[in-house]
C-alpha cells in the first residue's frame, strides 16, 4: 500500500531510513539527550522515572534545526508539502519523549483508573484536547498538522512503542464535527468536547484495528492529527541501550484552525 493510501486511510504512514534523517539525528541527539541533564525540564520525569516526556524540550527553531545542524528533510518533509499540502511549516520545538524498563509504574496523584487505563488501553488519546477543571473536562487547545516521529536511538519492538488504532481518525473527525459544524473556529475551544469524545473513542476501540508502530533511526513515521493513538507499556523482554526508547515527536500547529477539522 502506497505512503498517501495507507495515511489517509489507516491513518499513518511509515517511511524507509532517509540519509536526511540520519544527518537531522546525527546533530540533534546530543541536544535531545541535553534535555534529560537540564535543571529546567525535570518536571517531565514521571511515573517513578520511567517517562520523560519532555514537550517541546528540544531547542530547535521554526525549520527544525538545532545549532550548526540541518533542517528537517527528506522523503517525509516532501510528502508532508505534496500529499497533506503544508508546505509552509513553522515547526514546534519538538517532544522529547523517552520511556526507560518498567514504564509506566504508578505516579503520586494518579488514580487506579488512570494508571489502568495507562496500562490496558496504552493511554490512547487524540492529541490537542486538554484537560482544565476538577472533575477534568476535555477541550481543544490545540490545533496541529499531523504527528511526525523520529526515533533516535534504536530499542526493540516490544519498548514501549507508538499505538495507533486505524482508520480511528475518521470515526473521530465525524464525531467532532457533530459538534463544531456551525461554531466558529475561533469559540472552538470554548466546546466542552468531554462526552462525545470517550463516546468515541469507546467506539473506536471497539472497532478499529489496534497496531504497535516501531521504527528505528533513520526511519520516520507520520500520523494523523485526529488518530487515536498512545503509547504500550514496556514490555518484560523489551531492550534498549542507555537512551531508553528515545522519540522526538513534532506536531506543528495549523496556521488555518478549520484545516484541523477539514483538511485530509
Amino acid at each position: 500500500m502506497a505512503n498517501a493510501e495507507q495515511f489517509f486511510t489507516r491513518g499513518w504512514c511509515k517511511f524507509a531510513r532517509d540519509p536526511a534523517m540520519v544527518r537531522w539525528i546525527a546533530n540533534a541527539l546530543p541536544h535531545a539527550r541535553e534535555t534529560l541533564h537540564n535543571p529546567a525540564q525535570k518536571e517531565w520525569l514521571r511515573y517513578q522515572g520511567t517517562w520523560f516526556a519532555g514537550v517541546n524540550a528540544l531547542p530547535n527553531d521554526s525549520h527544525g534545526r538545532l545549532p550548526d545542524g540541518p533542517a528537517l528533510a527528506g522523503a517525509v518533509i516532501e510528502f508532508i508539502a505534496d500529499e497533506l499540502g503544508f508546505s509552509e511549516i513553522a515547526w514546534d520545538r519538538a517532544q522529547v519523549s523517552v520511556c526507560y524498563p518498567g514504564y509506566p509504574k504508578p505516579m503520586q496523584g494518579e488514580t487506579e483508573a488512570q494508571h489502568n487505563f495507562r496500562v490496558r488501553r496504552d493511554a490512547a488519546h487524540v492529541d490537542g484536547l486538554l484537560g482544565k477543571g476538577e472533575p477534568k473536562r476535555r477541550f481543544l487547545e490545540e490545533t496541529h498538522a499531523f504527528i511526525l516521529a523520529i526515533p533516535m536511538a534504536q530499542a526493540s519492538p516490544d519498548a514501549a512503542p507508538f499505538v495507533i488504532w486505524e482508520g480511528s481518525q475518521e470515526i473521530m473527525r465525524e464525531a467532532f464535527q457533530s459538534v463544531l459544524n456551525g461554531v466558529p473556529p475561533e469559540k472552538w475551544g470554548e466546546i466542552d468536547l468531554t462526552d462525545i469524545y470517550v463516546e468515541t473513542r469507546r467506539t473506536c476501540f471497539e472497532s478499529c484495528r489496534r497496531v504497535e508502530i516501531h521504527a528505528l533511526p533513520g526511519e520516520v513515521y507520520l500520523a494523523h492529527r485526529l488518530s487515536l493513538h498512545g503509547v504500550a507499556p514496556w514490555a518484560d523482554t523489551a531492550t534498549a541501550g542507555p537512551d531508553g526508547r528515545m522519540i522526538c515527536y513534532f506536531r506543528p500547529e495549523l496556521a488555518n484552525r478549520q484545516a484541523w477539522l477539514a483538511a485530509p
